[in-house]
């Protein structure tokens, strides 16, 4: 067994905290071989291209008349050698849509990670999206502001533009064949605090209604976390994520605002949690928190940790059992799907 669903008694959250993975004996197996050393957070070729159906995929603007906050102010990405595929200075956020042969009624929305610093699109976004409108789903992958980028309330503003993008796939659900109201997320590392954040303050006002699409329902039906960032806490938060998001000198109050776990409630959606256990980027503690919340408010949920994986792996190494959480993930929506 290489992943575990939790059915069990509600995980002491100070040994959770402590990150004791003896306190998740009784739930998790750990039967995988040990290996010599553990894969560390993927990262894409510098001189890999744009995937080609990235290019041709058709776009969606979120805000035809401009993003409801200002001061955007390009800035240049930290590390020197960044793949083409990692997209940054997001002036206008965006929908790439992805159509499969055969619609199967249900749409996602896909959110890469990148620490909010950059928008990873290659194995979180163009590759998920194959996967996905292979097995009838229509994928739409949004390009999200990056709150380091110099706009004005910069800790609302990767979910201001998830919010819309809910709302905008479903009004367009009887343009592309779908069921208005079967519209999961997903989210990748950042993206999964991203997906996260939606799936327990979709209702939350963060902005002026612009438009009728503003008075439309934001709630994906089910969420997916993939090795998720959650808290904004030290010790167990991804340092980087926090620093773009909340910038550098975060009073306790907004630190709470922007960690959802916090906010899990009666109407978050079912939730679906993925994590290697030897992430060396965001601490798995971080999934184990958002579990613990969903079980104190009884809400559906189904939590895989495997033992090998390391961060960033997208869809994973076919060599590694982590692989097979695309399987899972989707067998968890088609069954909310029919419930």
């Amino acid at each position: 067994m290489t992943g575990a669903d939790f059915d069990g008694p509600g995980i002491d959250r100070r040994r959770v905290m402590a990150g004791s993975l003896a306190a998740l004996a009784s739930v998790v197996a750990l039967t995988q071989p040990a290996r010599a050393s553990s894969p560390a957070a993927a990262r894409p070729d510098p001189a890999r291209p744009i995937p080609a159906q990235w290019d041709a995929a058709p776009s969606m603007k979120l805000w035809p008349d401009g993003p409801p906050t200002g001061g955007f102010a390009p800035i240049p990405l930290p590390m020197a050698d960044a793949p083409p595929v990692f997209l940054h200075n997001v002036a206008q956020p965006y929908l790439k849509v992805f159509r499969p042969a055969r619609s199967n009624g249900r749409a996602v929305l896909a959110m890469p990670g990148g620490a909010y610093i950059f928008v990873s699109i290659d194995n979180e976004g163009a590759e998920l999206a194959q996967a996905l409108t292979a097995r009838g789903y229509t994928v739409f992958v949004l390009v999200y502001r990056l709150p380091g980028e110099g706009w004005a309330g910069r800790a609302d503003v990767p979910l201001q533009d998830a919010q819309r993008a809910m709302r905008l796939i479903r009004a367009s659900a009887r343009d592309h064949d779908y069921d208005p109201a079967r519209i999961a997320a997903i989210g990748f590392s950042a993206g999964g605090h991203l997906a996260a954040s939606l799936a327990t303050d979709f209702a939350q006002p963060l902005f002026a209604p612009r438009d009728a699409l503003d008075r439309l329902d934001a709630r994906p039906f089910v969420t997916g976390l993939i090795y998720p960032v959650i808290s904004m806490s030290a010790p167990i938060t991804h340092a980087d994520s926090a620093l773009r998001l909340l910038g550098p000198k975060p009073g306790d109050a907004l630190v709470a605002r922007r960690s959802p776990a916090a906010h899990v409630g009666p109407d978050t959606p079912p939730t679906f949690i993925m994590h290697a256990l030897d992430d060396p980027a965001v601490p798995p503690e971080n999934s184990f928190e958002m579990l613990q919340a969903l079980r104190v408010a009884q809400r559906p949920v189904e939590a895989h940790f495997f033992e090998e994986g390391g961060h960033g792996f997208g869809l994973g190494d076919p060599a590694l059992p982590a692989r097979g959480w695309l399987d899972l993930w989707t067998a968890f929506v088609d069954r909310h799907a029919a419930a």
